[in-house]
């Protein structure tokens, strides 16, 4: 009888409620991606969809281009939230197939994953990104208001800096998620490479 357990399938909407548990129970959602079948893949699909697309508006919202959009006076807030949903999209497009790949090329070193593993991963371990987006912004928005994205703005200085900080925590708690989620999938290919003789 084998002491190790196979991790359990859910279904879809198990993975959009385990999602959030990522962050606070990340070896039990990581461990989840250790099943690399088709219909495992497919029933992670949407929340890594979500992850992805959350954590991709909530970065490019810190990019130059967020802090100057409202410049021109014929934008507006619908603009701002069109423009970063959209952005967000290609850049979690981008971040999610070459990222996968990257970080697949570089787990190399310690064993094999495979590349939907990979960018399953990287979705995974953008979670505390997204987080940022219902915690962070929010705040921001309130305390800076549309001066967020204007050049030279109040939402210069130490206070600008403080929340760079914070987001900056968010970004090493996901690069730990990841780190961690290696070290899940690696351990697996490992043992089962290990047993193959």
């Amino acid at each position: 009888m084998s002491a190790r357990a196979e991790p359990r399938v859910f279904d879809e909407w198990g993975w959009l409620r385990r999602a959030p548990l990522v962050l606070v129970s990340p070896r039990m959602v990581l461990e989840g991606l250790r099943d690399d079948s088709d219909e495992a893949a497919r029933t992670r699909s949407e929340a890594v969809l979500a992850l992805v697309l959350l954590s991709g508006i909530a970065s490019v919202l810190w990019t130059p281009v967020a802090g100057r959009i409202l410049n021109d006076v014929a934008l507006d807030w619908l603009d701002v939230a069109v423009w970063a949903f959209i952005g967000g999209g290609f850049y979690a497009v981008a971040f999610y197939f070459a990222g996968g790949l990257i970080l697949q090329w570089l787990a190399r070193a310690g064993g094999w994953i495979s590349y939907r593993q990979a960018r399953h991963l990287l979705a995974f371990a953008a979670a505390p990104v997204a987080l940022s987006l219902f915690l962070v912004w929010p705040v921001r928005l309130a305390v800076y208001g549309e001066a967020v994205f204007r050049t030279g703005g109040s939402d210069r200085g130490a206070g600008n800096w403080a929340f760079a900080s914070v987001e900056l925590l968010f970004a090493a708690w996901s690069l730990a998620l990841l780190l961690l989620g290696l070290r899940v999938l690696l351990s697996n290919s490992s043992s089962s490479a290990g047993g193959i003789s």
